[in-house]
């Protein structure tokens, strides 16, 4: 990647529930609309389009992907422009933001190259293949000014701003510990083979910043999710949105301690990451998370295969994608918000999920129209996803992590530190 021109400044810093940011645009007036290019379209990025193409003030102008045969249902689906290279759309003017959901591999330097073209981000979780990515992201937008929003989508939930401003009011008592959960059934990725290359995809491009391997036949369109060549495993996956819930309630930011125990139990195949892993981060002020990840047992914690519940001096609450239930210490419910079940039979269009997409994508859409306070500013995000690093380091490690408080960097390890980044395929390492 060629370094390019940033423009100077100074980001204001992110403070309170909501954060916020200094506007964007001086004396001009904001523009009426916000025109994205959706990068990444295979699942989420699709869905994320479809979004954006229905969100007041925004439009869909292109979409992009590497598979030809993705690219085109997509484009036909939300009616726009197909490029098969996301830089012909960092290099047109009429494009105000690229919107990111490709492999994690691609997340931090497709962002910062938005960035330096002038462009605004839309970057799925988590916002980096590793913790050095975060923190040029950080710096990047610093420089830039630009929105930059991460997909932890639970920042705008209504209901969720309100149960955190709940726990900030004294309806638990002091909160001191968080426990985050995900569990799924997902089976056997297999020991993959050698195998042409498909005649739609550019491998190549799908490739880009990763250092070159040969194409193999279990990794395309999602298990490399478990490669660590491309991806970050389930703890960054899902992981991301519930330890992002748990650091927001607790009123935490960097670890002073991390600690990792699993491994990859459930089946003997190609998964280079934990499919069972329990994580723990200790922070100042007698405060921990603890993250708890099944990737093959779908078994439920507290009825929900999903969540974080908080534990305070006076009570607990539980919080998941559709709102929260306050217990006392005699584990009565003595509130709760929850969205009613969907109804239908278009489960994906009622989830809670896709509601609260749409209202991150509307508070992304005004963030870049008029300089107001985006939910999940990636000062913010690159905090959550650096604990989700973290966990892994300490999982490769196999011992506990001491960390700066202040940095968030691991403290006195050079082996741990070996891990905070990668090593690029020439020519792609990102610099701001």
């Amino acid at each position: 990647m060629k370094r390019r021109r940033f423009v100077k400044t100074v980001s204001s810093a992110a403070l309170g529930l909501v954060a916020a940011r200094a506007p964007l645009f001086g004396s001009g007036s904001p523009s009426e609309k916000v025109v994205v290019c959706v990068m990444g379209l295979n699942g989420r990025g699709t869905v994320l389009a479809k979004t954006f193409a229905k969100t007041p003030h925004a439009e869909v102008a292109s979409v992009c992907d590497v598979d030809a045969k993705v690219l085109a249902k997509a484009a036909a689906t939300v009616n726009a422009k197909a490029i098969a290279d996301f830089r012909r759309a960092l290099d047109d003017k009429s494009i105000d933001a690229l919107v990111i959901a490709t492999p994690d591999h691609w997340h931090a330097p497709a962002a910062i190259l938005a960035m330096a073209a002038g462009k605004h981000v839309y970057l799925e979780k988590p916002c980096g293949h590793n913790a050095r990515e975060g923190e040029l992201l950080v710096d990047a937008q610093r420089k830039t000014r630009r929105v930059v929003q991460m997909g932890t989508q639970r920042r705008s939930s209504p209901r969720a701003i309100e149960a955190v401003q709940a726990i900030r009011d004294g309806i638990i008592g002091r909160p001191y510990f968080a426990r985050a959960w995900y569990a799924n059934r997902r089976a056997t990725i297999g020991r993959g083979k050698a195998a042409p290359v498909p005649t739609d995809l550019d491998y190549e491009l799908w490739q880009g910043p990763a250092p070159r391997t040969l194409y193999r036949d279990n990794v395309i369109h999602y298990n490399w999710h478990w490669f660590r060549r491309w991806g970050t495993g389930e703890i960054c996956n899902n992981g991301t949105h519930e330890i992002d819930v748990a650091r927001w309630a607790l009123g935490v930011d960097h670890p002073v301690r991390v600690t990792s125990a699993g491994g990859r139990y459930h089946f003997d195949d190609d998964w280079e990451f934990t499919d069972t892993q329990e994580a723990a981060f200790e922070f100042d002020g007698g405060r921990s998370i603890a993250w708890q990840g099944l990737s093959c047992n779908p078994y439920p914690v507290e009825g929900r295969g999903r969540g974080t519940m908080v534990h305070g001096t006076t009570g607990s609450m539980v919080l998941d994608q559709d709102g929260y239930v306050v217990y006392d210490m005699d584990n009565k419910i003595v509130k709760q918000n929850v969205a009613p079940p969907p109804s239908g039979t278009d489960s994906l269009a009622l989830s809670g999920d896709d509601q609260l997409t749409a209202f991150h994508i509307a508070n992304f859409v005004e963030g870049v129209r008029t300089g107001a306070p985006v939910s999940q500013p990636i000062g913010e995000g690159a905090k959550t996803v650096l604990l989700c690093h973290l966990g892994n380091i300490a999982q490769w490690t196999g011992r506990a992590l001491r960390v700066d408080a202040t940095t968030g960097r691991i403290q006195g390890d050079e082996a741990a530190m070996a891990h905070w980044q990668r090593e690029y395929a020439p020519g792609w390492a990102p610099t701001v």
